[in-house]
Formats: structure tokens, sequence, C-alpha cells
């Protein structure tokens, strides 16, 4: 049953909370005669059928037509002054509300002049003061169907990191820029805000940011920047950028590499790739279209293997695994040889290269050693090197 109410204020206020509602839930029932009580910094306002009504400021008010005189609207035949109505009554606080954080839930990401795509997270305080109570009201509690100071608190800081988000967007600046330029940010993000909030009757006072830090994954390539940077190579950086990625995609595959021993297969039974890889370079220079029958430790020649010769070993490691069914080995030349392809294409990519790597370390865990060194080789590292700069340059 609705609660009548004789009296109505809202004593000890806390500073910090913005609005009250009285009741806390559902309307109340008001009686003409009764009295609010309105402290200083604050205002109270009636609100009905999702609008505000009159306004009352400091001071002790007499419910009436006279004082409040919208109630007309809302008052059928009056029975000695004691007909109540059902209205929820809402106490603003004017002082001003200081503190507040604002900060991004999740990263952002944006496009840095020197790292590319880099994400970040921000953190700051503004203050504010409703300026407009009659608007706050509507537009927060009628429109929005907020209250609670951790509701309302919660709406201000997604318009606040919206705009912010838009600033830090529109600089195009790199991220080691940002530190000193955090003054510059606030009163640009400030500004940004004063008409977002002035439409929802408030005033921004002020707004501060406190820190604007790196996700870790964009930490560690700051780190690989700076340590590269020392040595003043960026060619050797890409370089290492896409040896590192090659690498990280390797062993997320390739955890069974080292399962060679339980599946009965071992390439090569101990001869390395550059044994027969030194065989194919030395039948090349004396012989170049006879096909090596076997291979057997050989001085490495002077001659730098090409691309099709790393991998023309590999293959040769690959025929000698008797034991694998013969689709098996064929399956996994053909993806060798689409492999080798990529590299010696004049648009070879990096992510299809990384792709094609880990699907055949996927599919043929222990044939990862081997394929770690056709990647060491200088022919592979330079076809990869070309493939990173054109992605870094993308």
């Amino acid at each position: 049953m609705p609660r009548i109410f004789d009296i109505v204020e809202y004593a000890d206020a806390p500073t910090d909370e913005i609005v009250h509602r009285v009741p806390g839930t559902g309307s109340g029932d008001f009686r003409l005669g009764s009295q609010v009580i309105v402290r200083e910094s604050q205002v109270a306002i009636f609100f009905r059928d999702g609008r505000a009504l009159d306004v009352l400021q400091p001071g002790r008010h007499t419910i009436s037509t006279a004082n409040i005189p919208v109630l007309v609207n809302f008052l059928g035949v009056l029975f000695s002054g004691q007909t109540p109505f059902k209205a929820e009554v809402y106490f603003v606080n004017m002082r001003d509300i200081l503190d507040l954080k604002w900060g991004t839930p999740q990263p952002i990401a944006l496009r840095d002049s020197e790292l590319g795509l880099v994400q970040l997270r921000a953190f700051g305080t503004y203050s504010m003061q409703v300026g407009d109570p009659q608007l706050f009201v509507n537009k927060i509690v009628g429109v929005q169907g907020l209250y609670t100071t951790n509701d309302i608190v919660s709406f201000l800081r997604g318009i606040v990191i919206s705009r912010f988000t838009d600033v830090l967007a529109e600089g195009g600046k790199s991220i080691f820029d940002l530190p000193r330029m955090f003054d510059e940010l606030s009163v640009t993000t400030r500004v940004k805000l004063r008409d977002d909030f002035s439409a929802l009757g408030l005033q921004l006072k002020t707004l501060y940011i406190t820190s604007i830090s790196p996700t870790e994954d964009t930490q560690k390539a700051i780190d690989e920047r700076a340590s590269m940077g020392a040595i003043g190579d960026m060619q050797a950086y890409m370089q290492f950028k896409a040896a590192r990625a090659l690498g990280d995609a390797a062993k997320a595959g390739g955890e069974g590499a080292g399962s060679a021993t339980q599946t009965g297969l071992g390439l090569g039974a101990g001869v390395g790739l550059g044994s027969v890889l030194a065989q194919i370079m030395g039948q090349s220079m004396q012989h170049p279209t006879q096909q090596p029958q076997a291979a057997q430790p050989t001085p490495m020649p002077a001659a730098e293997p090409s691309v099709d010769q790393v991998f023309q070993a590999l293959e040769l490691l690959v025929n000698q695994q008797l034991t694998l069914p013969q689709t098996a080995r064929d399956n996994l030349l053909a993806k060798l040889q689409g492999l080798n392809q990529e590299f010696n294409s004049p648009t070879s990519d990096l992510g299809r290269i990384k792709s094609m790597r880990k699907d055949i370390v996927d599919s043929y865990a222990w044939v990862a050693p081997k394929l770690d060194e056709v990647f060491a080789t200088n022919a592979v590292s330079k076809a990869l090197s070309a493939a990173a700069t054109r992605f870094m340059g993308s």
C-alpha cells in the first residue's frame, strides 16, 4: 500500500550523492498541506508521469496549489485539502561533485605513427555541478531512467570515454608523444564534453587525465622498438619481428615436435639439413641436370644456396621417411612446395607464411626442427625479411 507523506525531507545527504528519490521505489501519496523541507545546496523536484514538475528552492514549503500550481492538473475534486496525489520527489544536490573517476573498461585500439596498431588504457578524474535541476531530472530520470549515483556516474563515464577516444584518435600522434600532451588532451576533451553535459542540465567544471598506459602486448612492442632503436637498424628490427611471430606460431602448433620417437619417424635419421644441402649445391655446380641419389656429408660450397635449394634439401629428407604412408608424404611435400612458392613470390605475405608454417607443424609436428633449420638459412631469412618489410609498410 502506498505510503502517505506528511513531511518530505532528505537530511544528512552525502556530499557526493547527486540525486535522492523519495520514496525509494514506486510513487508516494502526498497530501495537500504536507511540508517539504529543502536544505541548503538542495532543490526538490516533484516528478510525475515521466516529467519534472515544479522546482522547490531551499526552505520550508507547504504543498498547495498556490505553491505548486501545476498540481491543479493532477487533482480532481478537493476534499478539505486532504486529497492525496501520487508523485515522486527528487532532492538534487547543487554542490560541486568532486573527484569523479573515469577510465577505459576495455583498451582503446589506435593507429600509432611509429608502432602501427597499439592498445591503450586511460584513466582520469572530473568534477561537475547540476546547473539546471529540472532539465537534469527530465533527461536523466525521465529519459534514461537513472536516479542512483552509481548509475548516473556510469552513464556519464561512457560519454567521457567516447569523447576522449575521439580526441586521441584525431591527434594522430605516437604513444611516445602522449606523456607531454596530457594538459592539451584534457582541455580538448573538456571542450568537447561541455555541450554534452549542458544538454543534460550539468556543468562540467574540470577534467584531468591521470594516466595513459599501454597494454602488455603494446608494452612488449615498445620494449622491442627501444632495443632495436639502440642498435639503429630498422631492417633488423623488422626481420626480428617476423622471426618472433613465426617462432610463436611454430611454438603454438608444434608442442608435439619432440614426439618423433613415439611415431617412429625422424627426419634424415641423424643426417643434418646442411649435409643434404651441401650435396645438392655440389651436384648442381658439377652436373646441373643430374638428380642427387643419396645424401652424403660433404663440405658446404662457398656459394649461398637459394630458397629452392633449401626446400629441395628438406623434401629429400622427407622422402627418406619410408615408414610414412605415401599419401601423408605426398601431402607434406605439397605443403612444403606451397611454402617454397610463397617465399619466391614477389608479393609474398607474412600472414600467409605464418599460416602455412603453422599448418605444416600442426599436421606433422616431427618436421618442426628441420623446418626451423630452413628458416634459419640466409636465403629464407632474406625472403622472410622482405615479406616483413611489405607487412610493416602495409
